[in-house]
């Protein structure tokens, strides 16, 4: 067996198990017969498997006060309405926010980038800023934009060896297309690459841009703080970092501007008035609270504040540079990542020779029931940026709190039997 792997094993008895972490691990993993468990390397569309805290009080929640909040005032409604409060307030407090009115809760985060997308007045001369890492949830709508209002959309260069953002030259070309909006990820859904997020909206600041933020891989797992990076809206997508289930997502509006309502119809308020209430949250939140969903969320904003931030962050950036160890003593392996790894977590991108990704991926599923993502990861601009396209994308592995030593070993194993 590999050098690499006993060193592993050592490094993480020596951080997170006990002594005979090796030895078990050694004795009982090495081939895919003896993996009876689905090894789940998909965590960047949505995190698997969730704390037990959030499958214990959704069902709870269901049972004991699963009713329409905000349209009674008898007791239940009342608990239930209460919950979501409650929940708004964990969310604002996660990020350093103030304002738990301003949390807005939507479906998911492709829903609230449409919301705040479709929100804006629009214009042909608006010209709009976006990375090579951008998730279609933003591109498609604002390609839909485009088509409707000829808006002008730019595309921040990036290095495409070292994922560096040249800064003088972007000063240089926001000073020739002044800069109305700017949409970016905070980490790439890709690569796991953290974006230079703060200098780029420092280069913006003079031209008094619109800053929107997709953290919908980077909250909950990297501190973020509304106060100091000073965007207008924060997304969120609750399944993915923030450990909670399917269903809820939504925004954080630390802006100044306010948004045309997309979505209309019943909040449980003002019933006879035929116009959305101009107030938050109800503004932008028509049609009935997914209860449900809102409860697994807080229990999920409770386990991260019992696990700590930094505790997630530091596990995952310990299994990455395992994961990077491992996957860089494969033959023929290339990797997509930043030069800097310290802007770098969870995810990693992969090709292997002449191997198509979406052929290794059915491979390690069918053989050794390891579960990775292939393709195009629903990433339009990044697979041009990093040429990729003519080869089918990448294979993704994508890490998660749960995850452990053991089976990224197991996954070089079954790579050497390949």
């Amino acid at each position: 067996m590999c050098n690499w792997l006993v060193c592993l094993a050592v490094i993480w008895s020596q951080n997170y198990c006990g002594e005979n972490v090796c030895r078990n691990f050694f004795l009982h993993v090495g081939r895919s017969e003896e993996m009876e468990k689905t090894i789940y390397f998909d965590n960047a569309a949505t995190t698997y498997p969730k704390p037990n805290k959030v499958y214990e009080n959704m069902d709870k929640c269901y049972r004991n006060f699963g009713v329409n909040a905000g349209r009674s005032s008898y007791k239940l409604a009342r608990e239930a309405s209460n919950l979501i409060y409650d929940t708004r307030k964990k969310l604002a407090s996660l990020v350093n926010y103030e304002h738990a009115e301003k949390v807005i809760f939507a479906p998911s985060a492709t829903i609230a980038l449409n919301q705040i997308i479709g929100g804006i007045e629009w214009s042909e001369n608006k010209t709009v800023y976006v990375t090579p890492f951008e998730h279609n949830a933003i591109m498609r709508p604002l390609n839909y934009i485009k088509e409707k209002f000829n808006i002008k959309i730019e595309v921040i260069a990036f290095d495409p060896v070292t994922f560096e953002v040249d800064i003088a030259a972007l000063n240089m070309k926001f000073s020739r297309n002044i800069p109305d909006f700017i949409f970016m990820s905070h980490v790439s859904n890709v690569t796991g690459f953290v974006l230079p997020i703060q200098e780029i909206i420092q280069s913006s600041k003079k031209y008094n841009s619109v800053i929107i933020l997709d953290c919908s891989q980077s909250m909950g797992l990297i501190p973020i703080d509304v106060k100091k990076i000073r965007a207008d809206y924060y997304v969120f997508a609750g399944h993915k970092t923030l450990y909670g289930p399917f269903g809820i997502g939504g925004f954080i509006d630390n802006s100044k501007m306010k948004l045309s309502e997309t979505i209309v119809g019943g909040t449980g308020t003002d019933s006879l008035n035929l116009k959305m209430p101009d107030i938050y949250p109800g503004k932008y939140e028509a049609a009935s609270p997914n209860i449900l969903s809102i409860a697994g969320l807080n229990s999920a904003l409770n386990w991260i504040s019992d696990i700590g931030i930094d505790n997630i962050r530091e596990k995952e950036i310990k299994l990455t540079k395992a994961l990077i160890e491992g996957l860089k003593s494969i033959d023929k392996v290339k990797m997509y990542l930043p030069k800097n790894l310290n802007n770098h977590v969870g995810i990693v991108s992969f090709n292997i020779g002449d191997f198509n990704p979406n052929e290794l991926g059915q491979m390690l599923d069918k053989a050794f029931n390891i579960a990775v993502r292939t393709g195009y990861h629903c990433a339009p601009l990044i697979h041009n940026f990093m040429n990729t396209e003519d080869m089918g994308g990448t294979v993704r592995i994508s890490l998660g709190y749960f995850n452990t030593v053991e089976e990224i070993c197991y996954l070089k194993n079954c790579f050497n039997e390949l």
